[in-house]
């Protein structure tokens, strides 16, 4: 259920509502909108009578059943849409858009330093690289672990730029947490909920990754378990999917950014790169994913993709990737973006 407040409510009938609502074993979460605010009570819907009766209190406005089964990643309960922020300077889901470089492996001081500089000269907001690496086979490169997680904080700390990176286990939360700016969940852990419950109390910024075979509706569903933990700072990524396609490594469905704009809140941003599998389809499906509506990319750079340890083959050269970001400014004019 979704409690509206009145446009002047005050403080104190805000928590009395969010004490009435635990009271009733609900968990509140509280919205802060332009003009008014809302409190989302999430629990067992078999008391939404007793929520009802909120309406009576002087700083309510009216109660809303959400429809939707992800109920705070709903538009119901947020019609504007959500602006995560990383830094004081970067800030994803506003006006801007917000590119994601660097490589998929941390292998070396040398390889993850210049990639950040070279990723930083060409416009990118945020610096990528993983420490731990899922892989298909157990023979292929795992990551450097926590020696990767401090190569890639020196990085972007030298390049100037806040830091991403991939969270598997559920164990390793607090040590990703402690090097990175933005914990990433990759395609194959979208729905492993123990980690979701517990990227869901840390204070670190979610990008959320679709998984190959994963419905909009579970995606949402899967962002919905971090939210109602309280972790509020969920940013959407597609990857693409698994179809019969084998010429690509993924299908990127571009068709998921109007809907999942439609139905949720939250920022969406594309990986290209992972989509397609290779390096010269990137640019023509980052044009396309900024005309649909993407509010920003994640794009795999690697000074050497020849010699790199994972995912070669669909990463730029930084020279390509340059290139690329000066093209993108046409589209991102188009969409009305900066």
């Amino acid at each position: 259920m979704i409690i509206v407040m009145k446009a002047r409510s005050q403080e104190k009938e805000l928590r009395e509502v969010v004490d009435r609502i635990e009271k009733l074993g609900y968990k509140a979460h509280i919205i802060h909108g332009v003009e008014r605010n809302v409190i989302g009570a999430v629990g067992d819907e078999r008391g939404k009578a007793q929520l009802q009766s909120l309406e009576v209190l002087s700083g309510v406005e009216k109660v809303v059943p959400i429809l939707k089964p992800y109920k705070l990643a709903s538009r119901e309960i947020r019609p504007e849409g959500t602006v995560v922020s990383i830094n004081d300077k970067v800030k994803i889901g506003g006006d801007k858009i917000v590119v994601i470089a660097g490589p998929c492996s941390v292998e070396s001081e040398e390889q993850i330093t210049e990639s950040a500089y070279a990723v930083k000269k060409a416009g990118a907001d945020i610096l990528r690289g993983g420490a731990f690496k899922p892989r298909t086979s157990p023979y292929s490169f795992q990551g450097l672990e926590k020696e990767g997680l401090i190569l890639l904080a020196n990085a972007g700390g030298k390049a100037g730029l806040p830091v991403v990176t991939e969270i598997m286990n559920p164990k390793d939360v607090d040590l990703v947490a402690q090097y990175s700016d933005i914990m990433q969940v990759g395609a194959r852990n979208v729905q492993n909920f123990a980690l979701l419950k517990k990227l869901g109390r840390c204070n670190r910024p979610i990008l959320l990754k679709r998984g190959m075979m994963t419905t909009i509706e579970e995606f949402l569903m899967s962002a919905e378990y971090i939210l109602s933990e309280g972790n509020l700072d969920v940013v959407l990524c597609e990857r693409g999917i698994r179809t019969f396609e084998t010429v690509t490594r993924n299908t990127l469905d571009l068709s998921c950014i109007p809907v999942l704009k439609e139905r949720s809140h939250l920022p969406i941003i594309v990986d290209p790169s992972h989509a397609t599998g290779y390096w010269s389809y990137v640019a023509p499906m980052s044009y396309a994913a900024i005309v649909a509506g993407a509010d920003g990319l994640m794009i795999e750079v690697h000074p050497k993709p020849e010699e790199a340890e994972s995912d070669g083959i669909q990463s730029l050269k930084p020279a390509k990737f340059a290139a690329l970001m000066k093209d993108l400014r046409v589209y991102i004019e188009a969409a009305g973006r900066v």
